[in-house]
């Protein structure tokens, strides 16, 4: 019995385009539900048409390449500073596929102090749940970023260089790291490195919740979707 809204509403597809190009400090926060609905070519899409930089979740790890310098890493509490930071010093989070979660925005009411948000969900009940929204668009993140590909030639891209400037600076400055062991040990984040760098590109990681698992989410290379 379950029937999702899977065709956003042109008019919030239109009202994000014309939010988005009037921008200064936009940032892609983007979730799972991305992985999901396989919706990374239009992900790739996007950000190639409006420069805008992005953040992903956890569960979106290498729905957008690593190693493509608008990626600013994954956000919230074990997260990259560039991440974070892109999040708490924007003007426009546009969410999708996400869900707000406390291990993302830790106290809310400190969240993204100055942001508008756009929140892009296949799930009504997870829009505004958490944050307030000031665009809500309910359907499949395929089709909703095919529609904001569309809708955002007729504007122009956000002015964000000097924003773009000010996280690369960031992330060249704040890469995550760790403290070597005093008696010459290797360390597990050194291991896992290590490990992603002699797999192959096509490796399926897998690892348990704890603490192992944030490390793979930083030093294991993401580059593909669901790996």
């Amino acid at each position: 019995g379950y029937k999702p809204t899977i065709k956003p509403h042109a008019r919030q597809i239109r009202a994000a385009a014309k939010m988005i190009s009037e921008s200064k400090r936009p940032v892609l926060y983007v979730g799972g539900g991305v992985t999901l609905a396989r919706a990374h070519e239009e992900l790739a899409a996007f950000v190639e048409k409006t420069h805008i930089p992005v953040v992903t979740t956890l569960m979106a790890r290498g729905v957008f390449p690593d190693s493509h310098e608008l990626n600013m890493g994954m956000p919230g509490m074990h997260g990259t500073v560039a991440a974070v930071g892109a999040l708490q010093k924007s003007d426009l989070i546009i969410a999708l596929g996400t869900r707000f979660d406390d291990r993302v925005t830790g106290k809310l009411d400190s969240f993204a102090p100055e942001a508008k948000i756009i929140h892009a969900d296949i799930d009504p009940a997870e829009i505004g749940k958490n944050k307030a929204v000031d665009i809500p668009i309910v359907g499949d993140v395929k089709q909703t970023l095919t529609q904001l590909n569309e809708a955002i030639e007729a504007y122009e891209k956000p002015e964000a260089d000097a924003w773009r400037r000010l996280l690369a600076s960031m992330k060249a400055r704040y890469q995550p790291r760790w403290e070597e062991a005093p008696d010459g040990r290797l360390s597990p984040q050194e291991v896992i490195q290590r490990i992603g760098q002699l797999s192959p590109s096509d490796s399926i990681y897998v690892a348990g919740v704890g603490q192992h698992q944030m490390w793979s989410a930083h030093f294991l290379p993401h580059e593909k979707p669901a790996h």
